[in-house]
């Protein structure tokens, strides 16, 4: 059964489809200067439906076999966010990680927090995950505000972790626990 949910009464989380291309690369465009200090230096490629065509055979594929969660944010037939949970280890582990953005539209209105709170009851119910994991730049205090809300705790402080807008900078380290146990 596909993932899906009604997040308001105009914004639905749905697992993503190869038929999301053009709509992807559209928000995208639309959130270009909104996102690229929050991302990975992207090349003019990354903009284009072709791109995204690729990249979206190989994550449904991730997303059937289990090992990902890639999913969209979609008002009226338009993409308005991606919220992914990826690198999903079973075993020992039953963990995966949380990665999320919102097109400047729709932010502060609750909407991110409903889809990861989505998120993470698909994850403990549906996947059996144990632990879920992200991590956000020190100066974005909209996304720890966000994870914090929904029960995560800051872990730790990794220098150098993830190479964004062009440059290796530190993130804050977040988890959830989903079970007691």
């Amino acid at each position: 059964m596909p993932f899906e949910t009604a997040l308001t009464d105009d914004v639905t989380l749905r697992a993503l489809t190869e038929d999301d291309a053009e709509a992807i690369a559209s928000a995208y465009g639309r959130n270009r200067e909104y996102l690229t200090p929050w991302e990975p230096a992207r090349p003019e490629a990354f903009y284009t439906q072709e791109w995204h065509k690729e990249q979206l055979r190989a994550q449904v594929l991730e997303n059937s076999t289990g090992r990902a969660l890639y999913t969209v944010l979609e008002a009226d037939g338009e993409i308005v966010g991606r919220l992914n949970l990826t690198d999903i280890v079973h075993g020992a582990f039953e963990n995966g990680h949380v990665g999320y953005w919102l097109d400047a539209r729709f932010t502060g209105r609750g909407i991110m927090t409903r889809a990861i709170e989505a998120l993470v009851e698909h994850a403990r119910d549906e996947l059996g995950l144990h632990r879920l994991q992200a991590a956000t730049l020190p100066h974005n205090e909209a996304s720890q505000a966000v994870l914090t809300r929904i029960g995560f705790e800051r872990i730790g402080f990794a220098p150098g972790y993830l190479k964004i807008a062009g440059q290796w900078q530190d993130h804050v380290l977040f988890q959830l626990l989903l079970h007691a146990d």
